[in-house]
C-alpha cells in the first residue's frame, strides 16, 4: 500500500506542535533556578489539581493502553481484560499510602522512592537497591513506547521494509523526544499531557459510536469475534482463545490483575507524577477523578474485538498484532481523522516515555552518582547528570526494542512488573512500619529479582518458540499458571520476615531513620521540621 499523504500530515501537524509545546515548556512556570533536580525532575512541586490530572494520567495511559493491550485482547481475547480490574484494585491501594509518599517526600526533600528508601532504613544499600531496580524496569516500559510509535509509523508506511530505513523514522521522533525532554524537564510531558489526552478522548469517543455501527452493531462484533477466538492454531492445536477466560486461565488472570496493581506505583515515573503536585490535598484529588481513565481503558480494550470483526489482518502468515488497532483506525475512519488517531497514539507514547526517562535520571543521579560517586554534588550538577541520563536511558529502551519478541508487546510491561514489584517491602510497608530489618530487605529484594530473572528467562513470550522473557510460570502448591512477578514477590516477603526476626534476636543494628511520624500526614504549609531518630520508629 502507498503512503496516504493526508493522514501523514495530520500526523505531523500534531507532532510538530507537540514538539513546540515540547520545547516552549521550558519557559513555562519558569523556575529561578532551572539548574536543580526539584526544578527540572518534579517541575518544582508546584503543579495543581488540573495540570497534575493530566500529567499522571499521561504518565500512567500509555502505548501499553493504546497499543499493548488492546493487541492483546486481539490475539487471545478475554485474558487481556485483566488490565480493566487491575486498575480497579490500584486505585483504592494507592489512596492508602500515596499521600503519605508525597508528606514524607515534602517533608524531607525526597526525589525519588530510592531517597525514601534510603532515609527510612538509614541505609544506601537498600537505597541502591530500590533504584537499579527503578531504572532496569523502566527500560522496557520506555521501549513500549518505542514499539507504539513504531506501529503507528508501519501503518503509515512511513520508512523502509526492513533494517536501518524502517528504524530511522523512530529513531527521529525519539530524538526530538530527547532533546525537548533536556531542555525542559518534566514541565514538557506535563503540557503535551493536556493534547494527549485531549486527542485520545475524542478518537475513543468517536471510534466506540462510529466503528460499531459501520461492522453492524456489537452484537456482530462478539459473534465476530467469538467465531475467530474459537479457531484453532495450527501450530498448538488449541483455540487462539475465548471472549470467556476458562478455568484453567483464571489464576493468571488474577495474578496478573493483583501484580500489575502492586506494581503500579513502584514505577519511577508513577511517583515522579505524584510528587510533583504543590500539596497533599491535589494527591487526594487526583486518586480521586483518576479512575475516569479506567473507564476509557475498558472502552479502548473493545478495540481489539472491533479489529477481528473488521478483518484486520486476516489471513496474514506472522501478522504483527501491534498493528491491529493502529490498521483497524486506518480502514475505519477517513484519511483526515485517522492521522488524529495516528497522532493520538503517537503522542500518548511520547509524553510517558519522556516521564520515564525523567524519572530513572532522578534515581540515577541521586541514589548512585550523588550517594556512591559524588556526595558534595551541587544542585547544578545534580541537574546536568540526570539530563544527560535522560538520553542514555533511551538508548537502554532501544536495545530491548531490538532483542526481544515483540509479539505481544504487552509483555514488556508485564517485565517490568516482574522486576519492580521486589522493591514493594521496601517502599509500601516502609510507609507504614519500620518493623523490617535493612538487611532482610535487601536480602529479599535480591533473592526475589534473581528468582523472577530465572523464571522469565526461562519462560516463552507469548508462548512463542525459541523466546525468552515471557511472565507466566506455575503457582506452587496450586498447579496453574500464575504471573512470575507475585510468586518473586511472595518469595520475597518470606524471606524478608524470617531474616527481620532473626537479626532482631541477634541485635543487629538497625540504621537510623531520619523520619518521624508527623512526616507522613504533613502539607505544605507546614514549617516544622523534623530531627532524625533512632530505628526502629513505627508511623
Amino acid at each position: 500500500m502507498k503512503t496516504n499523504w493526508t493522514s501523514l500530515t495530520v500526523f505531523l501537524f500534531f507532532f510538530v506542535l507537540v514538539t513546540a509545546v515540547g520545547f516552549v515548556a521550558a519557559r513555562w512556570r519558569r523556575a529561578q533556578d532551572a539548574n536543580h533536580l526539584d526544578e527540572w525532575g518534579l517541575g518544582g512541586r508546584g503543579f495543581g489539581t488540573v495540570v497534575s490530572w493530566f500529567l499522571l494520567g499521561g504518565d500512567l495511559y500509555t502505548a501499553y493502553t493504546f497499543i499493548a493491550v488492546p493487541a492483546l485482547v486481539y490475539g487471545v481475547g478475554a485474558a487481556g481484560f485483566y488490565a480493566v480490574p487491575y486498575t480497579i484494585i490500584a486505585w483504592p491501594l494507592v489512596f492508602l499510602f500515596l499521600p503519605r509518599l508525597w508528606s514524607v517526600a515534602r517533608s524531607k526533600g525526597y526525589v525519588t522512592l530510592a531517597d525514601f528508601a534510603r532515609g527510612r532504613y538509614g541505609s544506601k544499600s537498600v537505597a541502591l537497591a530500590v533504584a537499579v531496580t527503578g531504572i532496569v524496569a523502566t527500560m522496557p516500559y520506555i521501549a513500549l513506547q518505542l514499539v507504539g510509535i513504531q506501529a503507528v509509523l508501519t501503518t503509515m508506511h512511513v520508512g523502509g521494509s526492513s533494517g536501518w530505513s524502517k528504524d530511522l523514522p523512530l529513531l527521529i521522533a525519539f530524538a526530538v523526544l530527547a532533546a525537548y525532554t533536556y531542555s525542559s524537564g518534566l514541565r514538557a510531558p506535563a503540557l503535551i499531557a493536556f493534547v494527549k489526552d485531549t486527542l485520545i478522548y475524542i478518537v475513543v469517543l468517536v471510534a466506540i459510536i462510529y466503528i460499531p455501527i459501520r461492522l453492524g452493531g456489537y452484537g456482530h462484533i462478539f459473534h465476530d469475534a467469538a467465531t475467530a477466538l474459537s479457531a484453532k492454531n495450527p501450530t498448538t492445536g488449541k483455540p487462539r482463545g475465548s471472549l470467556v477466560s476458562g478455568p484453567s486461565a483464571q489464576w493468571t488472570y488474577a495474578t496478573l490483575a493483583l501484580g500489575s496493581a502492586m506494581a503500579l506505583f513502584m514505577y519511577p515515573h508513577s511517583a515522579t507524577g505524584v510528587l510533583a503536585a504543590k500539596d497533599r490535598l491535589t494527591v487526594r484529588r487526583n486518586l480521586a477523578i483518576l479512575p475516569a481513565y479506567s473507564l476509557m481503558l475498558g472502552l479502548l480494550l473493545m478495540l481489539g474485538f472491533m479489529a477481528i470483526s473488521a478483518g484486520v489482518g486476516k489471513g496474514v502468515a506472522g501478522y504483527d498484532k501491534n498493528l491491529a488497532i493502529p490498521q483497524l483506525f486506518q480502514q475505519m475512519f477517513p484519511s483526515w481523522f485517522a492521522g488524529v488517531a495516528f497522532a493520538a497514539i503517537g503522542i500518548g507514547a511520547l509524553v510517558p516515555a519522556a516521564i520515564m526517562s525523567i524519572a530513572a535520571a532522578n534515581l540515577f543521579t541521586r541514589n548512585i552518582y550523588k550517594d556512591f560517586f559524588k556526595p558534595d554534588a551541587t544542585p547544578a550538577q545534580e541537574a546536568k547528570v540526570a539530563k544527560l541520563v535522560s538520553l542514555l536511558v533511551k538508548f537502554g529502551a532501544l536495545a530491548f526494542v531490538l532483542t526481544l519478541d515483540q509479539s505481544f508487546s504487552v509483555n514488556y510491561q508485564l517485565l517490568g512488573g516482574i522486576w519492580i514489584l521486589q522493591t514493594f517491602p521496601a517502599i509500601f510497608a516502609g510507609l507504614f512500619t519500620r518493623w523490617f530489618h535493612r538487611w532482610a530487605l535487601l536480602a529479599g529484594w535480591a533473592v526475589g529479582m534473581v528468582y523472577s530473572t530465572w523464571e522469565s528467562w526461562g519462560s516463552l513470550s507469548g508462548g512463542k518458540p525459541g523466546t525468552h522473557f515471557g511472565n507466566t510460570v506455575n503457582i506452587p502448591g496450586i498447579g496453574q499458571m500464575g504471573y512470575i512477578g507475585l510468586n518473586a514477590l511472595v518469595l520475597n516477603l518470606a524471606v524478608a520476615v524470617v531474616l527481620t526476626v532473626g537479626l532482631r534476636l541477634i541485635k543487629s543494628p538497625e540504621g537510623v531513620d531520619e523520619t518521624v511520624p508527623a512526616d507522613y500526614v504533613a502539607d505544605v504549609d507546614d514549617t516544622e521540621h523534623s530531627e532524625p531518630v533512632i530505628a526502629p520508629v513505627t508511623t
